[in-house]
């Protein structure tokens, strides 16, 4: 299997333009399908433009500094004390040496700065990543404790217990959620709006995207009405207004906002970055347009980043959908609605049917 720095190789080559026509053409194949591949493509694109930015920064710097230590300053400084004339002579003798040395001054300033905000900009993303991974991090070992806390307990009684939220992607039970939220687990529990609460299993995962479809597995659950909603299967665009229903507490919460950008953390193209404001317990939970499509799920946000957060694109959705064998699903099959039940509704109207369909996650 390729390791992380052999793959690292193949991506400067790609970038660099030292693969031949066959090489590119297949890590191409490769970049389109893997997006952890394409992610790494995008960074280090990223890290090697900003050191070419910085290389060329000091060039200018070490250039400039040569033409000022041609200038004889303290020549200078002593002839400009004479009379008025006497510096009238000085400027059409040195006007060339001056006027270098003023540009030296003015594209110094702007060289420290583009330097600065560049290095700052890479420490941003750098502390951002951190920062993301960790707080995927602790929201597992908060999960893995909360199995410790409660191994005795047949259901979840603990107001704090959740991992996160799922929504309904079949009436007969499949619930789709964030893989990281049950990664782990050895018992999964779903509650519904009304406070009940059904024991799940896991039946799919896909780690790549951070994918999980569990299926209700309670003699105590009835089968759902129609799903209101339907899933997406275009790209939605940059001001594209959505929202979110989640479980960062023990009732649902609303979040409105808008699409972002068509890409998500450093350029990830399986992910939308919407203007929404969240907390951990809503990854998992649906993003939906005012139309009642299906346009992505909640998946983290930058840490002590207000009104931001990242979201899975629905073609993902679909995929996973479509991954699960037929035969095991009998007559149910998994399949998206062709239209929108939400469709002209108000916001009001449309909370009150996708409420049912939205559930915290429980994970121990």
């Amino acid at each position: 299997m390729r390791n992380d720095l052999e793959l690292d190789a193949i991506i400067e080559d790609y970038l660099l333009g030292k693969l031949n026509a066959q090489e590119v053409d297949a890590f191409e194949k490769l970049r389109l399908n893997d997006a952890t591949v394409d992610h790494k493509v995008v960074s280090h694109k990223f890290f090697l433009a900003s050191m070419d930015e910085f290389a060329e920064q000091l060039r200018l710097k070490e250039q400039l500094n040569h033409i000022h230590s041609e200038i004889d300053v303290e020549s200078l400084a002593a002839t400009l004390r004479p009379h008025p004339s006497r510096v009238v002579q000085l400027w059409r003798k040195h006007k060339s040496a001056i006027a270098v040395a003023a540009s030296f001054v003015v594209l110094s300033l702007v060289s420290i700065y583009s330097i600065q905000h560049s290095t700052q900009q890479a420490e941003r993303y750098r502390q951002l990543s951190n920062r993301v991974n960790n707080a995927i991090k602790t929201q597992n070992s908060l999960i893995r404790n909360i199995k410790h806390n409660n191994a005795t307990s047949d259901k979840p009684n603990n107001q704090n217990s959740f991992g996160g939220t799922g929504f309904a992607i079949s009436t007969n039970g499949y619930i789709l959620t964030n893989l990281h939220i049950i990664n782990g687990a050895d018992s999964l529990y779903v509650q519904n709006s009304k406070g009940e609460s059904f024991k799940v299993k896991s039946v799919y995962t896909d780690p790549q995207n951070d994918i999980a479809i569990l299926k209700i597995s309670d003699k105590h659950f009835n089968n759902l009405s129609s799903i209101p909603y339907t899933i997406k299967r275009n790209t939605s665009n940059i001001g594209e207004m959505v929202y979110t229903l989640g479980y960062p507490k023990d009732d649902a919460v609303l979040g409105e906002g808008y699409v972002s950008s068509k890409n998500g953390f450093v350029g990830d193209t399986t992910q939308y970055q919407v203007a929404i404001s969240v907390n951990p317990g809503n990854s998992g939970g649906p993003v939906l347009d005012n139309n009642g499509n299906l346009v992505g799920i909640i998946s983290g946000k930058p840490d002590q980043t207000e009104g931001a957060a990242f979201a899975i694109k629905s073609k993902y959705i679909l995929e996973a959908m479509r991954a699960i064998p037929q035969d095991s699903l009998g007559v149910n099959k998994l399949t998206a609605n062709k239209k929108s039940l939400l469709s002209g509704l108000k916001r009001t109207k449309q909370i009150e049917k996708i409420q049912d369909y939205v559930f915290m996650i429980k994970a121990y």
